[in-house]
């Protein structure tokens, strides 16, 4: 049987852990070539450059800051170069350093933004001029259930995935025409390192009950859903925002 990404060229951002190696992986394992992105652990990212043509699939790694935009600039043409094409660009990079607004500092508010939102920019005005040229393409936005309710003590945070669900759509709309799509996904808590510390304390148990489903996310489940919006069985959604969050926006 035909896989649902079979000679289909993806880069994803910020894949050496959690969600992102999570959507590396289940791209390559559905045929997608793979070109990723880390910035902090080479051995991580040649383990994960290992497991994806462990998988069958040809696949790099680079290290690129997607919140400099001359980096972004550099990474996508040597994917170009290496694979030939780009067709799925998942922006995932992402940080976050929460503080309450009086205690945030500006270089803490510019940090966020410039991983979070202004990765995405940069990201995506590369990618859209090869997509224009083969008018097809897969733009898939990591936004955050903050992004759409907002959360104390993460106000950068809350912000920059605000940002990316507007910039979407409005990428939506200019390249509709083009044959690209770019839709955002919008995760609710998900079990990674960067929020096992939401499994503590009594905190904890007032963040489940907050949740229709019960339970926190895993980032496999964010990849599925990063895996529908690659794929041609997402072909006539466009400017979306899928919430996977077990129900936490209801």
């Amino acid at each position: 049987m035909k896989k649902l990404l079979e000679g289909k060229i993806a880069i994803v951002t910020g894949a050496s852990r959690g969600i992102g190696e999570a959507i590396a992986v289940k791209l390559a394992e559905e045929g997608a070539q793979v070109a990723f992105t880390f910035l902090s652990s080479e051995e991580k990212a040649k383990g994960l450059e290992d497991k994806l043509k462990g998988l069958g699939v040809k696949a790099k790694a680079y290290k690129s800051n997607a919140g400099v935009f001359a980096e972004c600039e550099s990474l996508v043409n040597d994917v170009i170069k290496e694979f030939g094409a780009v067709d799925i660009c998942v922006n995932n990079a992402g940080i976050s350093k929460d503080n309450l607004l009086l205690r945030l500092s500006p270089e803490q508010w510019d940090d966020v933004m410039d991983i979070n939102l202004k990765s995405v920019f940069n990201m995506t005005k590369q990618v859209i001029r090869p997509m224009m040229k083969a008018r097809k393409g897969s733009i898939i936005n990591m936004s955050s259930i903050v992004g759409i309710r907002g959360n104390a003590g993460q106000s950068s945070y809350a912000a920059s995935k605000a940002g990316i669900i507007g910039f979407t759509k409005s990428v939506a709309l200019e390249l509709g025409s083009r044959n690209i799509r770019c839709n955002a996904i919008a995760p609710g808590f998900v079990e990674t390192d960067m929020t096992h510390y939401l499994k503590e304390g009594e905190g904890a148990k007032a963040f489940l009950e907050k949740i229709p489903l019960g339970r926190f996310g895993s980032a496999e489940e964010i990849a599925n859903t990063t895996l529908f919006l690659a794929s041609d069985m997402s072909s006539y959604i466009t400017g979306q925002v899928i919430s996977a969050c077990g129900g936490l926006n209801i």
